[in-house]
């Protein structure tokens, strides 16, 4: 299922449906153990900004707050049409789960050590959906393992392609 992509009379585009965003650089510097998704509890005109792809989650993570997840430090730009802006664009947002979902972040996080970050962030039935990792910080010498790889493939599939 792609992308439905509407058109706006500044042809700028504005996202109905799927991703909206990625956090390119946790899947660099960390290895994701498990994934689970979200829904975010948003206020005022935050979801128009969301589908005006004006969010970054550079930067941003998720904490647990009692028995509540929180995720801090994301970036979602006032949106400009409003009449008022009455929220601080990098506010902590609730996280909505089920209970047994956060109690096995809640083991991952406080037993093992890890961390949960966002993966992405997608907008799915009109609600926007966040996509959270349990993940676990690579070292620099992991990162160069994993390039060597990845360019050891590339050469193993070029050789293929120029040998039938």
């Amino acid at each position: 299922m792609g992308r439905k992509v509407k058109k706006s009379s500044s042809s700028k585009s504005i996202a109905t449906e799927g991703v909206v965003v990625r956090h390119r650089r946790a899947f660099r510097d960390y290895e994701i153990l498990k994934r689970y998704e979200a829904g975010l509890v948003l206020i005022g005109s935050e979801i128009k900004s969301i589908r005006e792809h004006k969010v970054d989650l550079i930067g941003s993570y998720a904490r647990m707050r009692g028995s509540e997840i929180w995720l801090v430090d994301t970036y979602i730009a006032a949106y400009e049409n409003a009449n008022y802006v009455t929220y601080d664009v990098r506010r902590e947002r609730k996280l909505l789960l089920h209970k047994k979902e956060i109690s096995e972040i809640r083991e991952a996080l406080e037993e093992r050590r890890l961390t949960l970050l966002p993966l992405s962030l997608s907008i799915r039935r009109g609600r926007a959906k966040i996509e959270l990792g349990i993940a676990k910080g690579l070292k620099n010498y992991d990162k160069r393992r994993r390039i060597q790889e990845r360019d050891q493939e590339r050469q193993v599939a070029r050789a293929l392609r120029h040998s039938v």
